[in-house]
C-alpha cells in the first residue's frame, strides 16, 4: 500500500505543475493528483501481470516447439518447473487479477506483446533461470519464492527497456516504479489464487487516502502566505537562487505543521528533508533544515502549532 512519502512526492509534482502552468485551476489539478495517484496500482497490476503473462508466453513456446519437424527429445519432453511453478500458476488462476484488466481495459501485455517476449527472453537467459531448471532436487516452497524474487530483484525491475516503455505510457510512472517494485518485493508471500486486487487497498486507511488531496489543496490555498513567512527566514537569499522544488517542499511541511495535527513535527521535517535529497539540490536538505526549523520555533512560540497527543511537538 502507498505511504505518506510517496503521497508527498505526488503532491510535489502537482504543485508544481500547476505553479508552471500558471493556473488557478485546482479542481482541475486536483483531479489528475488523484488519476496519478489511482494509476499506481495499475501499474502494481500490470507489472504482476507481466509474470503470468511471461509464464503463459514459455508454456505457447513449449508446445511450439513440440510439434516441430525435428524436434529433439528436449523440444518433446521439456521441463515444466517454469511453467508450473506455484506463484505464476497462482497469478494465471487469480479470477480477482483478470477482472480487474478487464475492468481497467489493461490490454498492455496483448497489444504491445513485444514486452512479454522481452522480458522472458532476459529470463530464459539468466543464470538464475537456467540454474532453478537444470537442479534435479525438487525446490522447497522457500526455494520457489526465491526464484521469483530473485528474477523480479535482478530482471524485471533493472530493464531498461520495460522503464522506458512505463514511462512513455504516462510520465508519472516514472516515479512510481522503483515504489511499485519494492511494494511487490514485499508482497510476494501474500500472493495467491485468492488474493483481492482492487484500488481501495492502495490506502492503509481513509485517513490515509484523504491525506494526499488535503495537503495539495491546503498548500495551494496557503501558497502566499507561507511564501511570505519564508522570505522572513531567509532575507540574505536572492529567490531566484532558491530551487523551486524547495520552495514547494518548505510550503508543504510548515501545511503540516499547522493544518495536520496528528502529525509529528520531527516527522514532517524529516520527511521533507529526505524528499528534498532525491528532488531537488545537493544542498537543499540543509537549506530547508534550517529555514524550517527557524520557523518552528517561530509558529511554536507564536502558538500557531497545535497537535494532538503526547510528543508530538
Amino acid at each position: 500500500m502507498l505511504n505518506r512519502r510517496h503521497l508527498r512526492i505526488k503532491v510535489m509534482q502537482s504543485v508544481y505543475a500547476l505553479l508552471q502552468s500558471n493556473s488557478d485551476d485546482i479542481v482541475k489539478e486536483r483531479k489528475f493528483l488523484t488519476y496519478s495517484i489511482n494509476k499506481i496500482y495499475d501499474l502494481y497490476v500490470l507489472q504482476l501481470n507481466l509474470l503470468a503473462e511471461v509464464r503463459n508466453l514459455a508454456e505457447k513456446h513449449q508446445e511450439i516447439a513440440k510439434k516441430k519437424y525435428l524436434a529433439t527429445s528436449e523440444d518433446k519432453n521439456p521441463s515444466r518447473k517454469f511453467i508450473d511453478h506455484p506463484f505464476l500458476l497462482g497469478l494465471k488462476n487469480n479470477l480477482a487479477l483478470q477482472d480487474y484488466i478487464k475492468t481497467q481495459k489493461l490490454k498492455n501485455w496483448k497489444e504491445d506483446s513485444e514486452y512479454v517476449r522481452l522480458i522472458w527472453d532476459a529470463i530464459r537467459e539468466s543464470d538464475i533461470y537456467a540454474d532453478y531448471i537444470n537442479s534435479t532436487e525438487s525446490p522447497s516452497p522457500k526455494e520457489d519464492l526465491n526464484l521469483i524474487s530473485e528474477l523480479y530483484k535482478n530482471v524485471i525491475a533493472p530493464n531498461d527497456k520495460l522503464f522506458d516503455y512505463y514511462e512513455s505510457q504516462l510520465i508519472t510512472w516514472v516515479d512510481d516504479i522503483p515504489f511499485v517494485n519494492t511494494w511487490i518485493l514485499k508482497n510476494l508471500k501474500k500472493i495467491n489464487p485468492n488474493t483481492r486486487f482492487d484500488k481501495s487497498l492502495l490506502f492503509k486507511d481513509k485517513e490515509d487516502e484523504e491525506f494526499g488531496l488535503e495537503l495539495f489543496k491546503k498548500t495551494v490555498l496557503h501558497h502566499h502566505e507561507f511564501m511570505d513567512d519564508i522570505d522572513a527566514k531567509t532575507p540574505n537569499w536572492d529567490s531566484d537562487r532558491i530551487a523551486e522544488v524547495d520552495f514547494i517542499l518548505m510550503k508543504m511541511a510548515m501545511v503540516e505543521l499547522v493544518y495536520f495535527p496528528s502529525i509529528p513535527t520531527r516527522v514532517t521535517i524529516n520527511e521533507y528533508i529526505e524528499i528534498s535529497k532525491d528532488y531537488s539540490t545537493n544542498k537543499s536538505s540543509f537549506f530547508i533544515n534550517g529555514v524550517l526549523d527557524k520557523l518552528l520555533k517561530e509558529y511554536t512560540t507564536e502558538d500557531k502549532i497545535k497537535k494532538i497527543g503526547r510528543g508530538l511537538l
